[in-house]
Protein backbone atom coordinates (compact mmCIF):
# COMPACT_ATOMS: atom_id res chain seq x y z
CA UNK A 1 0.00 0.00 0.00
CA UNK A 2 1.67 3.24 -1.31
CA UNK A 3 1.39 6.10 1.14
CA UNK A 4 0.93 9.66 0.87
CA UNK A 5 1.31 12.81 2.70
CA UNK A 6 -0.84 15.68 1.24
CA UNK A 7 0.22 18.83 2.82
CA UNK A 8 0.08 22.58 2.38
CA UNK A 9 2.88 24.37 2.37
CA UNK A 10 6.68 23.29 1.57
CA UNK A 11 9.07 21.67 4.25
CA UNK A 12 12.11 23.42 3.49
CA UNK A 13 15.90 22.92 5.05
CA UNK A 14 16.11 22.40 8.20
CA UNK A 15 15.65 20.52 11.54
CA UNK A 16 12.41 19.46 10.22
CA UNK A 17 13.27 18.40 6.83
CA UNK A 18 16.12 16.67 8.32
CA UNK A 19 13.13 14.77 10.43
CA UNK A 20 11.17 13.68 7.95
CA UNK A 21 13.91 12.28 5.36
CA UNK A 22 15.15 10.38 8.39
CA UNK A 23 11.83 8.90 9.58
CA UNK A 24 10.83 8.18 5.83
CA UNK A 25 13.79 6.27 4.97
CA UNK A 26 12.98 4.43 7.85
CA UNK A 27 9.33 3.48 6.67
CA UNK A 28 10.65 2.99 3.74
CA UNK A 29 12.96 0.26 4.69
CA UNK A 30 10.90 -1.07 7.39
CA UNK A 31 7.61 -1.02 5.60
CA UNK A 32 9.12 -2.39 2.26
CA UNK A 33 8.25 -6.45 3.82
CA UNK A 34 4.85 -5.77 5.08
CA UNK A 35 3.43 -4.01 1.60
CA UNK A 36 4.18 -0.80 2.77
CA UNK A 37 5.15 2.28 1.15
CA UNK A 38 7.11 4.01 -0.16
CA UNK A 39 6.05 7.15 1.53
CA UNK A 40 5.35 10.16 -1.22
CA UNK A 41 4.85 13.75 -0.14
CA UNK A 42 2.82 15.70 -2.24
CA UNK A 43 3.12 19.52 -1.39
CA UNK A 44 0.81 22.38 -2.37
CA UNK A 45 0.73 25.83 -1.67
CA UNK A 46 -2.37 28.53 -2.19
CA UNK A 47 -0.19 31.35 -3.61
CA UNK A 48 -3.09 33.78 -4.51
CA UNK A 49 -4.03 33.09 -0.47
CA UNK A 50 -7.23 32.28 -1.36
CA UNK A 51 -8.12 30.73 2.00
CA UNK A 52 -8.89 27.21 3.12
CA UNK A 53 -11.59 26.45 0.33
CA UNK A 54 -8.73 27.11 -2.10
CA UNK A 55 -6.77 25.00 -0.44
CA UNK A 56 -8.95 22.60 -0.02
CA UNK A 57 -8.71 21.91 -3.93
CA UNK A 58 -5.51 21.59 -4.73
CA UNK A 59 -5.44 19.27 -1.59
CA UNK A 60 -8.04 16.78 -3.30
CA UNK A 61 -6.09 17.16 -6.51
CA UNK A 62 -2.97 15.77 -4.40
CA UNK A 63 -4.86 13.12 -3.46
CA UNK A 64 -4.37 9.57 -5.37
CA UNK A 65 -7.77 9.02 -7.09
CA UNK A 66 -9.16 6.22 -5.10
CA UNK A 67 -7.04 6.52 -1.93
CA UNK A 68 -8.27 5.96 1.48
CA UNK A 69 -8.22 9.61 2.94
CA UNK A 70 -7.22 10.26 6.62
CA UNK A 71 -7.12 14.23 7.97
CA UNK A 72 -5.06 14.89 10.70
CA UNK A 73 -7.52 16.98 12.63
CA UNK A 74 -7.49 18.27 15.93
CA UNK A 75 -11.22 16.62 16.09
CA UNK A 76 -9.97 12.96 15.16
CA UNK A 77 -9.78 9.71 16.91
CA UNK A 78 -7.08 9.99 19.21
CA UNK A 79 -5.04 6.46 18.92
CA UNK A 80 -2.40 4.78 20.62
CA UNK A 81 1.04 3.45 18.62
CA UNK A 82 -0.56 0.08 18.93
CA UNK A 83 -3.65 1.40 17.78
CA UNK A 84 -2.54 3.30 14.86
CA UNK A 85 -0.63 0.14 13.28
CA UNK A 86 -3.84 -1.80 13.58
CA UNK A 87 -5.47 0.79 11.76
CA UNK A 88 -2.78 1.08 9.00
CA UNK A 89 -2.52 -3.04 8.67
CA UNK A 90 -6.19 -3.10 8.51
CA UNK A 91 -6.16 -0.53 5.70
CA UNK A 92 -3.72 -2.32 4.20
CA UNK A 93 -5.38 -5.97 4.23
CA UNK A 94 -8.68 -4.04 2.92
CA UNK A 95 -6.79 -3.81 -0.09
CA UNK A 96 -6.37 -0.36 -0.20
CA UNK A 97 -3.49 0.52 -3.00
CA UNK A 98 -2.91 3.65 -1.67
CA UNK A 99 -3.24 5.98 1.51
CA UNK A 100 -3.48 9.68 2.10
CA UNK A 101 -2.80 11.61 4.53
CA UNK A 102 -3.64 15.08 4.82
CA UNK A 103 -2.64 18.23 6.53
CA UNK A 104 -4.27 21.83 5.76
CA UNK A 105 -2.81 24.78 6.23
CA UNK A 106 -2.48 27.41 9.57
CA UNK A 107 -6.70 27.55 9.20
CA UNK A 108 -7.17 23.68 9.33
CA UNK A 109 -8.80 21.76 6.57
CA UNK A 110 -11.55 23.08 4.93
CA UNK A 111 -14.95 21.48 6.19
CA UNK A 112 -15.81 20.50 2.31
CA UNK A 113 -12.64 17.81 2.23
CA UNK A 114 -12.90 16.78 6.20
CA UNK A 115 -16.18 15.34 5.06
CA UNK A 116 -15.03 13.25 2.31
CA UNK A 117 -12.16 12.06 4.27
CA UNK A 118 -12.94 8.08 5.44
CA UNK A 119 -10.99 8.82 8.54
CA UNK A 120 -9.68 11.36 11.05
CA UNK A 121 -6.48 11.49 13.72
CA UNK A 122 -5.20 13.94 16.10
CA UNK A 123 -2.03 13.93 18.14
CA UNK A 124 -4.20 14.89 20.65
CA UNK A 125 -5.89 18.23 21.94
CA UNK A 126 -2.86 20.54 21.44
CA UNK A 127 -2.84 22.41 17.93
CA UNK A 128 0.39 21.62 16.13
CA UNK A 129 2.42 23.82 13.62
CA UNK A 130 1.55 21.92 10.44
CA UNK A 131 5.79 21.54 9.90
CA UNK A 132 6.00 19.53 12.93
CA UNK A 133 3.18 17.44 12.75
CA UNK A 134 4.75 16.33 9.43
CA UNK A 135 7.84 14.71 11.21
CA UNK A 136 4.97 13.61 14.06
CA UNK A 137 3.23 11.12 11.00
CA UNK A 138 6.71 10.24 9.70
CA UNK A 139 8.00 8.99 13.28
CA UNK A 140 4.36 7.31 13.63
CA UNK A 141 4.31 5.19 10.18
CA UNK A 142 7.46 4.09 11.65
CA UNK A 143 6.77 3.29 14.95
CA UNK A 144 3.34 1.31 12.81
CA UNK A 145 6.16 -0.33 10.48
CA UNK A 146 8.08 -1.36 13.88
CA UNK A 147 5.56 -2.64 16.02
CA UNK A 148 4.02 -4.82 12.75
CA UNK A 149 7.32 -6.32 12.25
CA UNK A 150 7.74 -7.25 15.69
CA UNK A 151 10.83 -4.94 16.13
CA UNK A 152 12.41 -3.39 19.50
CA UNK A 153 11.60 0.44 18.53
CA UNK A 154 8.44 1.01 20.00
CA UNK A 155 8.49 -0.07 24.57
CA UNK A 156 5.64 -0.63 25.72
Amino acid sequence: MRVHLCAVGRLRHGPERELWDDYTTRFDRTGRALFLGPLELHEVEDKKNAGMSAEAELLARAIPSGAHVVTLDERGQVLSSPEFAQSLAKWRDDGKQDLAFVIGGADGIDPSLRSRAHSSVSFGKMVWPHMLVRVMLAEQLYRAASILAGLPYHRA
